[in-house]
Order: structure tokens, then sequence, then C-alpha cells
């Protein structure tokens, strides 16, 4: 009964006492959000034009982030170095496209994620052989100074670098969306995603198509390690951020861009109030596999996530 009580009332309690303390929470928990709906959104991306899991997004941000860093330590100005790595993130998107899918065309999904682990490796061992496996820091001007809201008495505290970081990604994410829904490109992705065959039939140029998500995927990728990169140094364990944005697919659904923005910011938050809340009672750190338990209970209840699509097939 002592032990139900401290898990079920206890945090309850807390947050009665001290609201203003649990809005801070929430507030750093959907900045946090915001940044793993970031990742999730390279992923959405990909699969809504291929209908496969691109394993390798999170070599694709950790990447973008070592060109960046790398750019930028032999002399070039930040903002060179950002247009001259979105040129390059554009030439793999061609490289994947002529080397990788187009040969791949019409092969089972389980193929293409297969190419796609391939594809991880290669851009692993890549980047270490372009810029070194030093953990690098990077600097893109943000400021990093606490910003304090006033409310009575009390004060919320936040970082200023997770404010700038969440306007950023809300842009990004406003943006895709009304590219997929609103741009003849956006529906010819979606056409494609469906059908391959049905969509070279009707005359949307598949290999177009291709190169231009995988290039949208390398610029989301490119911000994410920007972020990221900046938040918490460019290393090779950011391309095992990756591994986050799995809770919040699962709870948004792998083909909805509002699903990615949604199970962000459940995720961020859910983890923040987690942590604070019920942390002390497992002995801390539980917001690394927390997500990981919201994603499960998901699955049991709701495979198909939030806004995915309920799939139904005659057996």
């Amino acid at each position: 009964m002592e032990i139900l009580t401290a898990i079920f009332v206890s945090p309850f309690l807390d947050i009665a006492s001290s609201p203003v303390f649990f809005a801070e929470v929430v507030i750093s928990g959907i900045l946090t959000g915001v940044l793993y709906s970031l990742v999730a959104l390279g992923f959405v991306l990909i699969f809504k034009a291929s209908g496969v899991f691109n394993y390798a997004q999170g070599a694709m941000v950790l990447f973008a982030a070592l060109t960046l860093v790398g750019l930028m330590e032999h002399g070039a100005p930040e903002w060179l170095a950002i247009i001259l790595t979105i040129a390059i993130m554009g030439a793999i998107a061609f490289v994947i496209e002529r080397f990788m899918l187009r040969p791949l065309v019409n092969q089972e999904l389980i193929t293409l994620f297969m190419a796609t682990i391939g594809l991880n490796f290669v851009l692993e061992g890549f980047g270490q052989m372009l810029w070194g496996s030093n953990v690098k820091a990077l600097d893109i001007g943000i400021p990093d100074n606490p910003f304090e809201i006033h409310i009575g008495t009390e004060s919320i505290l936040l970082g200023t670098f997770d404010i700038y970081a969440a306007v950023v990604g809300a842009v990004l994410v406003i943006s895709l969306s009304v590219f997929f829904h609103k741009t003849t490109i956006g529906r010819a992705l979606r056409a494609v995603a469906d059908d391959h065959q049905a969509a070279m039939s009707v005359g949307i140029p598949l290999r177009t198509i291709w190169i231009i998500v995988w290039s949208v995927a390398g610029l989301v990728a490119l911000v994410a390690g920007i972020m990221w990169g900046s938040k918490s140094g460019v290393q090779f364990s950011l391309s095992l951020i990756a591994l986050k944005a799995l809770p919040v697919l699962i709870l948004g659904g792998f083909t909805s861009i509002p699903g990615a923005i949604i199970g962000g910011l459940i995720i961020g938050v859910g983890e923040k109030i987690a942590e604070v809340y019920w942390g002390p009672l497992f002995g801390g750190a539980i917001e690394n596999w927390f997500a990981y338990m919201l994603a499960l209970v998901f699955l049991l209840f709701r495979p198909q996530g939030l806004f995915g699509e309920k799939i139904i097939e005659r057996v």
C-alpha cells in the first residue's frame, strides 16, 4: 500500500503544492520534445515516400553535423559552411537514389530496409574517414543563458538555447506540413508511397521524387544535427539519437507529420515528468527508458499510433 501511495498519490500532491515548478517541468519537456520531433520527421519523410523505415537517419544527422563542424574548422564561415553542408547532403541524396534506390525499385520492403542498414555504416565510416572520430564542439552563436519567467513570487527558469531550438524546430515542422499537404510535389510524394508502379504510370517521376525527399530528409538531419550537436557536442553517439525517435514514431504514427510533432511532445513531457516525480522511487534515470515503456503500452492498444492509418488485410 505504501508503494502504491508513493507511485500514484505522492506525485499529484507534489504537483498541487508547487504548480509553478510543474509548469517549468512541462515547458522543459515541450522544448525537448520539439527536438525529438525533428529527428522523427526525417523518418516520416522517407517512410511516406518509399514505405521503408530509414535505419540510416541517425547516421545522416551525425554526418550532417560532422560535415558542418569540419568545414567550420577548416576556416569556412558559418553561413558558407551551412550552405555547403546543404549542398553535400543533396549530393548524397542523388548518390543514394542512383546507386541504392534505383536498382531496388519494386523490391520487397525488407530489402530496402536492409539497404538502409548498410547505408548507416557507410555514412558513419565515411564521416569518420573525412572528419575524424574526436568529439567536436559546435557553436553557431545561439546563447545558452538562463531565461526567467516571473509568476507572482515564483519563477520559471528555462534555457535560452532550448527556446531557440524549439522555435527553429516549430518553423521547420510547419513548413514541412505545408509542403506535404499544399504542394504538387507533396501530393506526388504520397502517391509514390502508396504504389510505385501506379505513380509512374500517371507520369510521376519516381527518381526525381526520391532525390527530393532524401534531400529534404538531409536538410532535416542537418537542422537536427545542429541543435543536438550544439547541445551535447558532435560525437558518434549522436547517431543513437535516432533510437529516441522510435517511441515518437510509435506514438504518432510512421506516416504522419503531425503525429511526429505530437508524439515528440508527449515523449518529451512524459519523460521529464516521470524523471522528476517518479524517478526517486526507482533510483533515478528513468527518462532513459520511460519513452520505450510508454511506446510498448501504445503498441498493445493502438499499434498504428495516434495518427497512423489502420491497415486491414484479407487473410
